[in-house]
């Protein structure tokens, strides 16, 4: 009988920190997805995938929500069938263990609003798209008085890409200096794009 604890981010710069210190730990294995959409199947991830053919009957596998166990609530409900069918145990955080019958209906539900929010989310969001491409358009900033669409970046690429050659520094360590994640900084060197064997080498450290 193993705890067994699955994490999943949506992209690279994300951190599954949070997520761990919210689930009782500490686990016997640990499975994750960093940068993978919750639009992938669950049996498609990677992670997850590497982690059904790990489990045995009498394993407990922890999740943070419901989300993290498939694309929509017809995926959440066939992954969970397919953990309990095989003997293992699902314990959602806030919910706890899932058992057969009334624990998969209750689970079926919260998977069929957590599908519903998505989709509403991802509806407020090009709506809010539309409306600062058309303002952009017009008035040169957008609805929200933003110059251009998109999020601000944190730091300018050459300038971190500069500042770390210049000092000779690690991923990490330039990471920390401007503040931004090791994934940030990675790709920052990688879009500088000199085919300079020395940066590929710094790039890889």
């Amino acid at each position: 009988m193993h705890r067994i604890a699955y994490f999943r981010v949506s992209t690279g710069d994300q951190s599954i920190e949070a997520q761990r210190a919210a689930m009782p730990g500490p686990f016997d294995r640990e499975f994750e997805d960093v940068g993978v959409s919750g639009a992938m199947l669950a049996a498609s991830r990677p992670g997850f995938a590497d982690l059904l053919t790990h489990v045995r009957a009498g394993d407990t596998v922890y999740v943070y929500a419901v989300d993290r166990l498939g694309r929509d609530a017809l995926d959440v409900q066939a992954t969970v069938r397919r953990l309990i069918q095989a003997g293992v145990t699902v314990d959602v955080r806030g919910l706890g263990p899932i058992g057969k019958g009334v624990g998969e209906l209750i689970l079926a539900v919260l998977a069929q609003v957590a599908d519903m929010e998505r989709h509403r989310i991802a509806e407020r969001t090009e709506a809010g798209r539309k409306a600062a491409r058309a303002s952009l358009a017009v008035t040169g900033r957008t609805h929200r008085g933003k110059t251009s669409l998109g999020r601000p970046k944190a730091q300018e690429s050459d300038d971190v890409v500069t500042w770390r050659k210049r000092n000779n520094a690690s991923i990490k360590d330039t990471a920390t200096h401007f503040r931004l994640s090791t994934a940030t900084v990675k790709r920052y060197c990688a879009m500088t794009n000199t085919g300079d064997i020395e940066e590929l080498s710094l790039i890889s450290s």
